[in-house]
């Protein structure tokens, strides 16, 4: 009897150090990235929350696009086309597949372009912020416009090849081969054209947006935020908060199209004077509805994603 008891107890000591082992080959991969600095970690959360809200919300970005190079082309006195008309008309001509043209540049955009985002926007938030102190309502402006200028101007050269895709001018193939032969026909400087209507639209609405956003947080009932509700909660909060910031930034976005889809070298007030000559203040929020709706959406997930996956690691964002 003796002798059976000891027999069980040295099977499991083995089997014990064999699990021991087998959990420490398994966990390298997790220890790996639990040392990872927390900046990259913040770019690997952005990455994910990004490619996420850009599949879902693509086709209201071409349907916007679409809605603001027609005015290039209407004749006065045309009918006016809608968000509907437009979406109608690439389902008929294009397929319903149709509806994510452009998606290629955009995944190369967004996916390392949130990630730069809101990897800029924690080592900024951790350096100025050291004490944990939680920035005010100028500090969040400050702290959203320049960590999308970064992206901004980092990721400019895919945002062009992204607006000729999506604008259905252009018979590009590849992303690639879209960037070779813009250098070749326009040169390199045609890839970083619009910068400046860019930074006018992306700064305001980053910072605009960072500001609502984390006020209307500070505002939610503390049962609300410690509850298992508290991601429905962000995400009400970032809708409220794209609504207010798209509005504010839409005619920036309208010069910015037309400059990128443009083969000559327009300048912005070259296209702010064609906008106004052509179609008066009413140009300036042309495709306001469907940007509106992907920015607020896109946003507003890209946040509460990003915040669970922080969680989850164990940082604050």
């Amino acid at each position: 009897m003796e002798l059976a008891l000891q027999q069980h107890r040295e099977r499991e000591v083995k089997e014990g150090d064999m699990q021991q082992k087998q959990d420490s080959q398994g966990g390298k991969p997790s220890s790996i990235l639990g040392k990872a600095h927390p900046a990259l970690k913040a770019f690997m959360c952005g990455s994910l929350s990004g490619t996420c809200s850009t599949l879902l919300f693509q086709p209201l970005d071409l349907v916007k696009t679409r809605l603001q190079t027609l005015q290039n082309i209407m004749k006065p006195g045309a009918p006016k086309v809608g968000m509907m008309t437009v979406l109608v008309q690439v389902i008929r001509t294009e397929t319903f597949l149709g509806l994510w043209k452009g998606v290629s540049p955009s995944f190369v955009r967004c996916i390392p372009g949130v990630g730069i985002y809101f990897s800029t926007f924690y080592s900024l938030k951790q350096h100025y912020f050291q004490e944990g102190r939680a920035p005010n309502a100028g500090e969040a402006v400050l702290l959203g416009a320049g960590a999308r200028a970064v992206a901004g101007v980092c990721m400019l050269p895919v945002t062009v090849i992204k607006t000729r895709f999506e604008s259905g001018r252009y018979n590009y193939v590849s992303v690639l081969g879209a960037l070779k032969s813009v250098c070749e026909t326009e040169g390199p400087r045609a890839l970083f054209s619009g910068l400046t209507a860019t930074l006018l639209r992306d700064a305001p609405f980053s910072g605009i947006y960072v500001m609502f956003y984390s006020q209307a947080k500070r505002s939610l009932p503390p049962e609300v935020s410690s509850s298992p509700y508290a991601p429905l909660g962000n995400f009400g909060c970032g809708v409220m908060a794209g609504v207010l910031a798209s509005v504010v930034t839409q005619p920036a976005d309208v010069v910015k199209t037309h400059i990128q889809v443009s083969p000559s070298h327009w300048t912005t007030k070259d296209a702010i004077r064609y906008i106004y000559m052509e179609h008066g203040l009413r140009g300036f929020f042309r495709g306001a509805v469907p940007r509106s709706l992907r920015r607020t959406l896109m946003a507003a997930m890209a946040w509460t994603v990003y915040e669970q996956l922080m969680a989850r690691m164990g940082l604050k964002s």
